[in-house]
């Protein structure tokens, strides 16, 4: 019979560009690791993680990934950020017969028998999101990005919705992934230009900083034209001031404000162990309740391998901050909630709208599930 403990690895940036964001992935992964521990560990094994630093690169995140699966002997990684990384680490993933959990939004048409995705996909945010900003201030887009696949796959998606809802994309802008303020010049002008009725903006890490500080500089009114997203969490708006951050929309799973029994024990935990200014992202959420999936269907299946957990973790259900999510055997991605914030003065997120139940992931837009709001009554007004 095994003896020791439970090995896992860990691949989380805490340098580069979106570090703020895969920090707290990092802290949340290492909390539920301690949590389980702490209750005995699964089976009477502790969970032992090897944790690794990719710097935000996406060749390093391959590098590393056939380090922990070839070298440590690895066989599941929790980790990557960046849609980029995660196309970069799953085809190793596959080859050396591992298994990823991957805990960030992004903008689907993907499946792999080796991922797990606890982030969420864009049937699960852009239609809330897309509906909720035609409903309250109007139809005509201007959208920016991070030059890489994410934005680009996330904004086609928008586009369509946007479309079909008879509104107009006045221009698509993009800025490199470590951009320099500059970059952001031809961006504020071209939406003093058009005076679009809302920015989409998918500008990760130090770039989403640069973005809203420009936008403040220049003038424009948040009241009536702010900035959506869902790349701008709790971590981007933390390296901001209150005052830059203000008015500005995102669409997410979880926000650190949710009011649930649940979401509070959480929210304490983590800032108990990561300090009381430690942002808590829906990013964070999902790297937490995914080692606890992990832990639960290690218990069912009495061994690590992938496929054996594979087959437990379909379909397996668990009470998350969030509220309870389940994993979808079609498809391997993640039930989750919808919700959509808005920055306060204080640069906490007020939540503004969220869903009644939780959304089954569609990560193909199978289901035309923006024909059907088009078709339905519905409630998405904006709140005072």
């Amino acid at each position: 019979m095994a003896t020791g403990d439970w090995r896992i690895g860990v691949l989380f940036s805490n340098s580069g560009v979106t570090a703020a964001a895969e920090t707290a992935e990092a802290n949340a992964t290492r909390l539920a690791i301690e949590e389980i521990n702490a209750a005995g560990g699964v089976r009477g094994r502790g969970i032992s993680a090897t944790f690794y630093d990719p710097e935000c690169s996406a060749k390093k995140y391959q590098e590393l990934a056939v380090r922990l699966l070839a070298e440590d002997g690895i066989k599941i990684i929790f980790g990557c950020y960046m849609s980029s990384a995660r196309k970069a680490v799953l085809p190793e993933i596959e080859a050396y017969r591992g298994m990823l959990f991957y805990p960030t939004f992004y903008e689907g048409f993907e499946y792999s028998t080796r991922c797990i995705y606890t982030g969420s996909s864009s049937n699960q945010n852009a239609v809330q999101l897309a509906r909720y900003l035609i409903e309250n201030y109007g139809t005509r887009f201007l959208l920016v990005g991070s030059n890489y696949v994410f934005p680009y796959e996330y904004n086609r998606v928008v586009m369509d919705l946007v479309t079909r809802a008879k509104g107009t994309i006045l221009d698509e802008l993009y800025v490199p992934v470590e951009p320099v303020r500059k970059d952001f010049n031809r961006v504020i002008k071209q939406i003093g230009k058009l005076k679009p009725d809302i920015v989409v903006s998918t500008v990760v890490g130090t770039g989403a900083v640069m973005l809203y500080e420009a936008y403040k500089e220049a003038g424009f009114d948040v009241a009536t034209m702010p900035i959506a997203s869902l790349t701008t969490t709790e971590a981007e708006v933390a390296e901001m001031s209150p005052d830059i951050a203000a008015g500005h929309l995102t669409s997410a799973s979880f926000f650190e404000t949710l009011d649930t029994p649940q979401a509070r024990r959480f929210v304490s935990a983590y800032k108990q162990r990561f300090g009381a200014d430690a942002p808590v992202t829906a990013g964070a959420e999902a790297a937490y309740f995914q080692v606890h999936l992990y832990a639960k269907a290690l218990q069912l299946a009495g061994t690590d391998e992938p496929e054996a957990l594979a087959r437990h973790l379909a379909g397996l259900e668990f009470e998350a901050p969030q509220g309870r999510i389940r994993i979808d055997p079609d498809n391997h991605h993640t039930e989750l909630w919808s919700r959509i914030g808005r920055i306060n003065a204080e640069g906490k997120f007020d939540i503004i709208w969220q869903s009644e139940t939780r959304v089954r992931p569609d990560p193909y837009f199978v289901t035309a599930s923006f024909d059907d709001w088009m078709s339905k009554p519905h409630q998405m007004k904006r709140k005072a």
